[in-house]
């Protein structure tokens, strides 16, 4: 954890959402999100469309760990503008429910609303949009910890003040995920047991400070190894649509690789539930799971309503 002087001075509002709008997490920053409008408890945002996003290149549709990473993001941005900016927030658990894939090519919005405070706990909702706010891609709620660790982001310097890291999605024509730019941007790979491996890089921090995995990138992880293990274990050729996932965070995650598996939970004929668990040195640690549910496809990218 960074021991730098953190400064106990509340901020006022407009210059607590200037903070915000410049200093936030090591992928948030990179990915392009942007804080277009802030209120007290509030945030809208903006992800400029990137074709590295996409998570299936037959579709064109963005990866859905893209949208929880956004959501996430969105929702912690929420909670700081409900905040005065002297306390340091982590995310316990986020729940997001998939309405409808995003239009290929558009930009991605979220309004986020942090509806309740108390000593220790932030309750947040959020809606991911691209035309209309009533036409929603997906839906979120969320806890987040309030005073999580002795950091401030919006004050303290990390250590190594380098250049962010690009998003970037190395070819690999043979690999697994040929079709899924941002899992081959995360450098996700299948290890010999199955186990899947998102190695660390600094493109995938959260918070640069201690450091920390952002708790999106976690997200998209575990979305990955579920869409991975559930088609693998059923011998479908399509991969399954996702209709929701709760993602409970246990641990932080440290600057090490992180390890997934997942298990079919039930299945049904048309829906899959299933858990996957993610852990990184230690596997009778894990550093979050997830519980959730996939509807299984006719064909590849053809969805079912």
């Amino acid at each position: 954890m960074s021991e730098t002087s953190t400064s106990n001075t509340p901020l006022p509002f407009d210059e607590l959402a200037d903070a915000i709008k410049w200093r936030r997490s090591t992928y948030g920053q990179i990915s392009g999100l942007q804080l277009d409008r802030a209120a007290p408890g509030e945030a809208w945002s903006r992800l400029p469309y990137r074709p590295v996003f996409v998570g299936d290149t037959q579709t064109g549709v963005l990866h859905g760990g893209v949208v929880t990473a956004m959501l996430d993001e969105s929702c912690g941005m929420a909670v700081q503008l409900a905040l005065d900016g002297t306390r340091a927030i982590a995310t316990l658990d986020l729940r997001i429910d998939y309405q409808k894939p995003a239009t290929p090519g558009l930009d991605i919005n979220a309004h986020s609303i942090c509806y309740r405070v108390t000593r220790s706990i932030a309750f947040v909702r959020a809606t991911a949009y691209q035309d209309s706010e009533d036409d929603p891609v997906a839906t979120a709620t969320a806890c987040f910890m309030v005073g999580a660790n002795r950091t401030n982001m919006l004050f303290d310097k990390p250590r190594n003040d380098d250049a962010l890291p690009a998003l970037e999605a190395p070819d690999d024509p043979a690999g697994p995920f040929a079709n899924s730019p941002f899992a081959r941007c995360l450098g996700i790979r299948i290890g010999e047991d199955g186990t899947l491996i998102m190695p660390f890089s600094p493109k995938i921090i959260g918070n640069p400070l201690l450091p920390a995995i952002h708790g999106g990138m976690t997200g998209a992880f575990l979305e990955t190894a579920a869409v991975i293990g559930v088609t693998r274990e059923l011998g479908v050729s399509a991969p399954p649509k996702p209709i929701g996932l709760t993602i409970n965070y246990l641990r932080s995650g440290r600057a090490l690789d992180s390890y997934a598996s997942v298990s079919i939970v039930k299945q049904g004929r048309r829906v899959v539930a299933f858990e996957a668990q993610a852990w990184q040195d230690d596997r009778t640690k894990p550093i979050a799971s997830a519980f959730g549910h996939f509807m299984l496809r006719r064909s590849s990218g053809v969805d079912e309503e």
